[in-house]
């Protein structure tokens, strides 16, 4: 069996944003060679995420909203976490909900994907270097 682990990094600028990594991930599916496998991709920041969805900007500013209106930034004095000194407790929260890590099925040596699925990283807490793991086992 094959074994593969890359590590992509992002500096998000903003707060909140969604970027498309899925030609990031072909590529390493391609460096691979692996043919039939499993890719996992997961973030490995504990204020960010990787997920599954469809690349369509309405959709995206849904999520922004939606995720805001759940765990708003502001105030920030309404978390306990934030009394540490940070200002990030609502991209804890978000990131529990949008999730870690997604699992794609390769199969011959191409991410098997439903209709319109891409993969996502997802920031909540921007504006400094994160990474997302890929790894790929296979033959």
């Amino acid at each position: 069996m094959k074994s593969y682990r890359k590590e992509l990094w992002f500096n998000i600028a903003e707060r909140m944003e969604f970027v498309n990594i899925t030609p990031q991930v072909e590529v390493c599916v391609k460096e691979s060679g692996v043919k039939e496998g499993l890719v996992l991709v997961n973030a490995m920041h504990i204020t960010a995420s990787v997920f599954i969805n469809d690349d369509e900007s309405g959709l995206h500013q849904d999520y922004k909203r939606w995720l805001e209106e759940l765990a708003p930034h502001e105030p920030i004095s309404r978390y306990k976490h934030n009394n540490t000194g940070e200002d990030n407790a609502d991209a804890h929260l978000k990131r529990q909900v949008m999730g870690r890590e997604v699992v794609v099925a390769i199969t011959n040596g191409k991410l098997d994907f439903g209709t319109w699925e891409q993969i996502f990283y997802g920031e909540f807490d921007g504006r400094r270097k994160k990474r997302v793991l890929v790894k790929i086992i296979g033959e």
